[in-house]
């Protein structure tokens, strides 16, 4: 399992409600339904560790793809390249693209 980890800040002139409405609905559709994703997810980042520690990074975005052949087909597509730096530009600041080979993991016992 290949799993992309997006940490990162809004820009300063970027307003929170209006980047969560987009968020939560429009663009959270997108990456669920890219090729491949078995599984995505975003966080608000409201806590640190230890106490009293400010989270670094505000938001945390996930997306997990069953192998890295399937993971580079659709993140480093040129046409996606190309919007994913466009969105960056215009909205985050201090992010970090995290790629990882997970090599274990649980599920849910629900």
């Amino acid at each position: 399992m290949i799993r992309l980890t997006v940490l990162y800040n809004l820009r300063p002139d970027v307003d929170e409600k209006e980047f969560l409405e987009w968020r939560l609905t429009e663009h959270q559709k997108s990456n669920s339904s890219m090729p491949g994703v078995v599984h995505t997810d975003f966080a608000q980042n409201n806590l640190a560790w230890p106490p009293n520690t400010k989270p670094k990074y505000r938001f945390m975005t996930t997306a997990e793809w069953q192998n890295m052949g399937e993971f580079e087909e659709v993140f480093y597509d040129p046409t996606f390249q190309e919007e994913l730096q466009n969105g960056v530009e215009k909205t985050l600041s201090d992010y970090v693209f995290l790629i990882g080979d997970v090599l274990i993991s649980s599920g849910s016992t629900d």
